[in-house]
């Protein structure tokens, strides 16, 4: 009796040992980031918003990378989720200009957004301005 006591504690101790302890360490991943290039007109007035879907938790950056015909006006640019199709800023920049960038941090589930918008740099004289946005995920 005592023997069968004794060879199922060595078993518990044994299989609990091997379970606590490891001797291989674990190396978190890295996502592979993924860039998306938007790019369109934006009018007097107007916005315009795009879409992406992330595959992992990190960092998310948008860039406004170009706009033109003048680089030196600013205009709105936000980074946020989609709710309905209502882009609801996170972050944003209401006097962004080419180089400018909005990042934070997003996990997988649901669709991002950004969006640039006039804040009254484009007039008729002007016309409408062209832009192109970057942005990297996971």
């Amino acid at each position: 009796m005592r023997l069968r006591v004794r060879a199922v504690l060595v078993c518990a101790i044994a299989a609990l040992a091997g379970a606590c302890g490891s001797t291989t360490p674990t190396t978190p991943t890295t996502p592979t980031l993924v860039t998306d290039t938007f790019t369109g007109t934006l009018t007097q007035n107007g916005g315009v918003t795009q879409t992406f879907n992330i595959s992992a938790a990190g960092t998310v950056t948008a860039t406004l990378t170009a706009l033109a015909p003048d680089s030196t006006k600013t205009v709105g640019f936000s980074l946020g989720i989609l709710i309905g199709t209502v882009c609801q800023a996170i972050l944003a920049n209401d006097a962004a200009l080419p180089t400018n960038a909005l990042q934070g941090n997003g996990t997988p589930g649901g669709t991002f957004c950004v969006r640039i918008y006039d804040v009254g740099s484009i007039t008729a004289a002007t016309g409408p301005f062209t832009y192109t946005v970057t942005v990297t995920h996971p």
